[in-house]
């Protein structure tokens, strides 16, 4: 496996404990409880519900419609890109293929947490939180990674891997993939451990790798995303630039080799070295990690 060619450590903060934005207790006139959706982080597991309530079966055939619209070349993509999504998406159930392991993943998560937070004596472990620098997302979700709270003494007993997020469970079950968005990157130490866990995952077919023809989670919002614009396109509606590229707009870099790419070339990456960046933050990656253009 090829060694790490970035370098982060972040700011983030660390929550005791910390569990939707709704009222729970108040201890006093000025100390509320509260209960909050956490977007676990560097990770995306298959869509069960999307867009907003819908089950991605129900989208099958506009996928496969896109599909053709790629091989055709309607649709506004890269040809090579193109000729990488198309065979995932023709065969007329990439939305079922995709709810189907959206239900295996969170059947997964469920197990993790019935075995990782139970104590000996049944009682259940308080949640460790620890959130990247943007501590929360644009749906006002708590981005973080975590874990079961262990004691002092239990931590002297047990190693990093021992101590493992369930952010990293998830992607070493291959339930989950990577997926890295600068700066809410974890730290140096962990960020070897989750490249290492992915690289197993992918590499012997875990979970969603097992699927030769897998879209991780954020290639299937894309894919549809990009149906939506095609669709426009092929019924002969006016589509603003903005708009026909709007579908795709995160680069990639390669955490191997430091290179770094634009959006529509993402799939050169290996999917276990990628590390994707907003529009609005490649110059401040590039200088934080040393990339250079691909």
């Amino acid at each position: 496996m090829p060694p790490l060619k970035v370098f982060w450590q972040p700011s983030g903060t660390t929550f005791d404990s910390i569990g939707t934005k709704r009222y729970v207790r108040h201890s006093d006139g000025d100390t509320p409880t509260i209960s909050t959706a956490i977007r676990m982080l560097s990770i995306d597991t298959p869509e069960l519900h999307y867009p907003e309530n819908s089950k991605p079966s129900r989208h099958d055939g506009k996928l496969a419609e896109l599909a053709g619209w790629l091989r055709e070349g309607r649709a506004p993509a890269d040809p090579e890109l193109a000729a990488y999504l198309a065979p995932r998406l023709a065969a007329g159930d990439a939305g079922t293929r995709q709810e189907r392991q959206g239900r295996q993943a969170s059947d997964a998560f469920q197990a993790l947490l019935d075995t990782r937070l139970q104590r000996a004596d049944g009682t259940l472990r308080p949640l460790f939180v620890r959130t990247a620098d943007r501590p929360f997302d644009d749906y006002g979700r708590l981005l973080a990674y975590i874990a079961p709270q262990y004691s002092p003494a239990e931590l002297r007993t047990r190693t990093l891997e021992d101590r493992a997020t369930f952010n990293l469970l998830m992607v070493e079950a291959g339930w989950a993939a990577p997926f890295l968005i600068f700066p809410d990157l974890p730290g140096q130490p962990d960020l070897k451990l989750f490249h290492r866990a992915a690289n197993t995952a992918v590499t012997e077919g875990r979970g969603i790798w097992g699927d030769p023809f897998v879209l991780t989670g954020y290639e299937f919002r894309m894919a549809y995303q990009l149906w939506e614009v095609t669709a426009k396109l092929v019924g002969g509606e006016a589509v603003a630039s903005s708009e026909r590229t709007g579908w795709i707009t995160r680069w990639c870099a390669d955490m191997t080799t430091g290179l770094l790419h634009e959006p529509q070339a993402y799939f050169r990456v290996r999917p276990q070295d990628r590390l994707f960046i907003r529009p609005q933050d490649v110059r401040e990656a590039v200088a934080s990690l040393n990339l250079t253009p691909a």
